[in-house]
């Protein structure tokens, strides 16, 4: 007898485990089944950053980075632009999936030889926050963005 009510207990605790990591689950699906808007003014800096040299901060390149981001067939497409001793402006696609309340990017850029060539980049981004990582061949960084105002 104490087997049995073992066993149905063990039972239903382990259904209850199941009922609830389902329940938890299909919740979080509901959540991030849409991504954020991301679409739209941002506006931010963007610093030079070695990750070989953690402890020294990211050194600022200019102080104004903008951007307008626009929706295109499940790519976005972002121009960024400023001034950074001289004007500049670059239009790049983003290729990105939805993870939760974010959309993660990465992408691969020629902004040409005077720009520094080539450039791979991995992004994020939410309804608040536009931030990145980029690299290559003489540079790396980081680009930090929230929504213009």
């Amino acid at each position: 007898m104490v087997t049995t009510k073992r066993v149905c207990l063990t039972t239903a605790g382990c259904f209850l485990i199941v009922a609830g990591v389902a329940f938890a689950q299909g919740r979080g699906a509901s959540q991030s089944a849409q991504p954020p808007d991301i679409a739209g003014q941002w506006t931010g800096t963007w610093s030079a950053y070695n990750p070989a040299q953690a402890s020294t901060p990211p050194k600022e390149q200019c102080a104004k980075l903008d951007a307008t981001v626009v929706a295109q067939n499940g790519t976005w497409l972002a121009t960024f632009e400023g001034d950074c001793g001289r004007p500049y402006k670059y239009s790049i696609k983003m290729e990105g999936r939805s993870a939760g309340r974010a959309v993660l990017f990465k992408g691969t850029a020629d902004l040409g030889a005077q720009d520094g060539g080539v450039y791979d980049w991995i992004g994020r981004a939410t309804a608040t926050e536009f931030i990145g990582f980029y690299t290559n061949a003489f540079s790396t960084g980081t680009f930090s963005l929230t929504r213009a105002k």
